[in-house]
Formats: C-alpha cells, structure tokens, sequence
C-alpha cells in the first residue's frame, strides 16, 4: 500500500484532481467523478480499505453531512415547486412596470432568478432577458453576458447556494459571518455587470408605460422566498438561545423555513398530490443528496489518509506564498470544472491545513473569502459551466463574443478581493 510513497504529495494529489476534472469533462456526474477520487486518493496515500470505508461511512454519517444534505434537497424541492406550479413565472410577470428604468429592468429579471439555485437556470431568464433586449440596440453577446452575469451576482454569500452551505461545514465558520463578508461582491459585481449596459442615450428606446404596476401582486408570488430568508437564518439562533443544554444545529432554522416555504407554495397553489409525489422522488433529487455525500467522503479521505496535511507541509517547504496559493488553486479547480461546489469541496479541505500550519488560522475567514471569490472567477471564465453554455446558444452568439464583456470584470472582482483580504487580514 506504499508503493507511492516515493511520489511527492504534491503530484500524488494533482493525479486525483486531474482524474476529478477529467471525468466531470467526459459528463460523468459530480458524485461518482468524486467518489472515485475519494478511492483513488485512499490508494495513492496508502490508506487500508478497511480505513477507507470507516472513513466513507464516518463522512456519509456526520451530521453536518446530514444536515446539508437536506436543505440542499429542500432548496430543489422549493424552486423545483415554483417552477412546476408557475410562481416563477408569475414572480417575473408581476415585476413588470415596478421599476421604469430600462437598464435596471434587464439586469433584475435573471438577478431574481438567481435567487433561488437552478441547474441551468441562466436559459430560465433569457427569454425575458431577449424580450427586453429587443427594445435596445445591445448586441446578442452583451445581451448573452447580462443574463449569465447578473444570474451570478448572488452566489457568493446567498445561503440558498450549496457552495456557501458546504463552505460552512468544511471551515466551520458561522453562516452569517460568511454571509456578512462575503455579501459586498454583490454589490460590486453589479456595478462591474451595469458597464456591459453603458453606451449612447438611445441605446434603449423609450417604450415605457407611464402605468406603474402594483408592488403587492408582486410580494405576495415572493412570498416563499421571505418566508426562507426573513425567519431561516434566525429561527437556529433562537432555538439555540432557549435550549441551550441541547445542541441544536443553526441549520434547524433553515430546514423549517425552507419546509414552510415548501407548504405555503403547494398550499397557494392547490398542487395536486401525483405532482408532490412525482417532486418528491426525482432522480435529481437523488442525484444531488448523492453528490454532497461523494464531496463530503472526497474532503474526509483528504484529512483521514493524511494527504492534505502532505502538500500543506510540501508547499511550505517550496516557500509558495499563501495567497498566491488561495488565490491559483480554487481558480484553476473552478476554471477545469465550471461548478462551485466542485473547488469548495476540493480546494478548501487542502488548503485549510495549510493555513493553519503557517500560524494564519486567526484569519481563516479571510483567506475563506479569498478562496471562494478567487475559486467563482474561475467558474465564471469556465468554458463548461452549464449557464455559459446555455446562455450563449439560446442568444446564438460564440462563447469568444461574450469572452470580450467577461474576463474584465472577473479579473477586476479578483484583484479586489485580493485588496479586502488584506484589508481583512489588518482587521482581525
């Protein structure tokens, strides 16, 4: 079982990563892609096979494991329910005529649609996002951006993402606390987003309605949203508050709102029961509970065959600074497999004790951020990722046209988020 022993730890770990990438490009599914390197890190670090499954079966059991394994199948079921029942589109319909200035109504539509995670949900708001470009003289590639783009613009800090949810697990760190650093990439990646919408006075036609539409019909399709949101994130902390003798996860709260939010859609909409059996047992749903598990098994196996603790120990040996390497690995994992959840899940567990070796664990929420928005630049650029590919062929524009509005603002949003790491590494 050491027969690799003599390969550095450096090499050993890159074959599995290369396996990883390779597999995810040959269209095999994320969960089986890192299963197998699960097993093939386990033979490469000479871990027995009796190890190894203790390892899988301790990482399947974990309660964390547990935990995230099920709101991410309540988040599926939720916006699997909207869609089905048309809430999704009804949402979109009734924002229609809330906001009059043109610019600000294209890049809402797919932002909205971002709020609640779909495969592929880019192809979701490109038709409103064309039907309003046709009142414009944008181009198909900007057009193409703005709805790829702003899609996005949530995903570093919404807790409805699975890459935030798992980042939690594997750094420990607070969800708020994640969510509080995390959120201003929001705001910058829509004013970075607004530059692909700059150009002459006429480059939208003047066809608005003096009518403005009603805000309530609105709020009342967003309902199920709120009720996530607004009580998620605090009902944990207050059941924690007054059961302090149990240890009741933070995640509780998320669960129940997400369960309510679930009920409250079915109920609204009088969903029939084959409907709610057919959403219930998907195969996608599967899929995915499948797909955190092999993640969750792939960053245990890390840890148990002591493969991260290696290249943390070769890479201080070869004086590599540590930013250079939070900003370069988790971009070029993000880069290979165009998924977030992909370089969360393999990046972080090497680079947690990396950090922790060179004495830099007090600002572990730093380098956290540093991780994440280095690691979503790289997804952003990547020519796999779904929404990319979707976007551009239903816009009929080539992926090089929408290259051309894309790798500046990923480059600025990556050099700024270089700058608030040292900006948050002076604070803590």
């Amino acid at each position: 079982m050491l027969i690799f022993a003599h390969i550095p730890a450096i090499f050993r770990v890159l074959i599995v990563f290369v396996l990883v990438v390779v597999c995810i490009r040959k269209k095999m599914s994320l969960g089986n892609a890192f299963m197998l390197g699960a097993v093939s890190m386990s033979i490469l670090f000479g871990l027995k096979p009796v190890a190894m499954l203790k390892s899988i079966v301790f990482s399947v059991m974990d309660p964390k494991t547990l935990s995230i394994a099920a709101i991410v199948s309540l988040i599926l079921v939720l916006s699997n329910s909207m869609e089905l029942v048309g809430q999704m589109q009804r949402l979109l319909g009734n924002f229609q005529g809330l906001v009059s200035n043109p610019r600000l109504n294209l890049i809402i539509f797919p932002a909205l649609i971002g709020l609640l995670p779909m495969p592929g949900g880019a192809v979701f708001s490109a038709p409103m996002v064309k039907e309003l470009g046709s009142n414009s003289k944008l181009t198909p590639p900007q057009l193409s951006f703005v709805n790829y783009w702003f899609r996005h613009i949530w995903e570093h800090w919404w807790p409805l993402y699975p890459g935030i949810l798992l980042t939690t697990v594997i750094t420990g760190i607070n969800l708020l606390t994640i969510m509080m650093i995390m959120c201003p990439f929001t705001l910058i990646a829509v004013g970075l987003g607004y530059r692909a919408l700059e150009g002459p006075d006429d480059l939208f036609r003047d066809n608005q309605s003096n009518q403005r539409a009603s805000i309530w019909p609105f709020i009342k399709e967003l309902v199920p949203v709120l009720i996530v949101i607004v009580p998620g994130l605090g009902i944990g902390l207050v059941l924690s508050a007054i059961f302090p003798f149990f240890a009741v996860p933070k995640e509780t709260g998320l669960m129940l709102a997400l369960c309510a939010a679930i009920v409250w859609v079915w109920h609204q909409n009088a969903t029939p029961k084959d409907q709610i059996l057919k959403l219930l047992i998907t195969p996608r749903l599967l899929r995915m509970i499948y797909m955190i598990a092999a993640i969750l098994v792939f960053k245990g196996i890390l840890t148990d065959s002591n493969a991260a603790v290696a290249v943390s120990r070769e890479l201080v040996k070869l004086h590599i600074p540590l930013v250079l390497i939070a900003v370069t690995l988790p971009f070029l994992v993000g880069l290979s497999g165009g998924i977030v959840i992909a370089f969360v899940g393999s990046a972080l567990p090497i680079l947690l004790p990396l950090i922790t070796s060179q004495g830099e664990a007090q600002f572990l929420p730093a380098y956290t951020m540093l991780i994440l928005s280095s690691g979503f630049a790289g997804v952003m650029l990547s020519p796999l990722h779904l929404c990319f590919l979707l976007s551009n062929e239903y816009f009929n524009t080539p992926m090089s046209s929408v290259y051309r509005h894309l790798w500046l603002p990923c480059l600025v949003l990556l050099g700024v988020s270089i700058l608030y790491f040292y900006i948050l590494h002076g604070l803590y």
